[in-house]
């Protein structure tokens, strides 16, 4: 088991969460067709970089929604750009791809999607690119410390 992984796990203990191995689904599309849900219950990880102060910042969106970049940056307070792997990984302590919406490495300064609210149980990744975690989105929004905003366009 990889250290992403069971550092996952090991933010999950005592929760009732599922963990599953997933086969090559590289879209929160594929990912939902796998698992049988509707494309909005993947929680997608998305980590943008502010472009004044170079802080990461985490997006937790519905699969089927974007992040809306004007609103995103009024949240943050500065333009946003896309976070290079480098500080992804420094960040989070996980690869893109593979990015989970909590235990991280770093704190990092999250957003959750409200439209990710709508469902009983959501999926998110589990520190791997191969591994999801399914739990309410009450307590992901709890776990991951985000603050239920809305950025989705």
């Amino acid at each position: 088991m990889s250290k992403s992984l069971k550092r996952v796990r090991a933010a999950l203990e005592g929760e009732a969460a599922d963990i599953r191995e997933t086969g090559e689904a590289k879209t929160a599309l594929q990912a939902a067709a796998e698992l049988g849900v509707e494309v909005d219950q993947i929680a997608k990880s998305i980590v943008f970089q502010g472009q004044i102060t170079g802080e990461a910042l985490l997006f937790i969106t519905a699969g089927g929604n974007q992040v809306c970049m004007n609103k995103a940056a009024a949240l943050a307070g500065e333009p946003l750009g896309r976070a290079q792997a480098a500080l992804v990984r420094a960040q989070t302590g996980f690869a893109i791809g593979g990015v989970s919406p909590l235990a991280h490495k770093n704190p990092i300064r999250s957003f959750f999607d409200p439209r990710l609210m709508d469902f009983a149980l959501i999926w998110a990744a589990a520190g791997t690119p191969h591994h999801v975690f399914s739990l309410t989105p009450a307590r992901l929004l709890e776990k991951s410390e985000a603050q239920l905003s809305d950025f989705a366009s």
